[in-house]
């Protein structure tokens, strides 16, 4: 996956946060979800959330994302 692809998954739950997903082998990637819906929920709660909206592409070994590095905040 291209870092691209997973920012549309993402936004197509968090629609107005800010992400930045960074990357360059399609494998390994980073993102950062900076989304007000975040706001009261523990870091497993967000991260739960962000994992939702990718549908799939992090599940097994035959996942098109192999890791995601993930930083999950509500806005300042």
């Amino acid at each position: 996956m291209h870092a691209q692809q997973i920012e549309e998954l993402l936004r197509e739950s968090f629609p107005e946060a800010k992400i930045v997903v960074e990357g360059d082998d399609g494998v390994h990637m980073s993102a950062m979800v900076v989304d007000e819906s975040f706001r009261g929920k523990n870091r497993v709660q967000q991260q739960r959330a962000v994992y939702a909206a990718l549908k799939g592409k992090m599940d097994g070994p035959a996942g098109e994302l192999h890791a995601l590095a993930l930083t999950t905040r509500a806005p300042d």
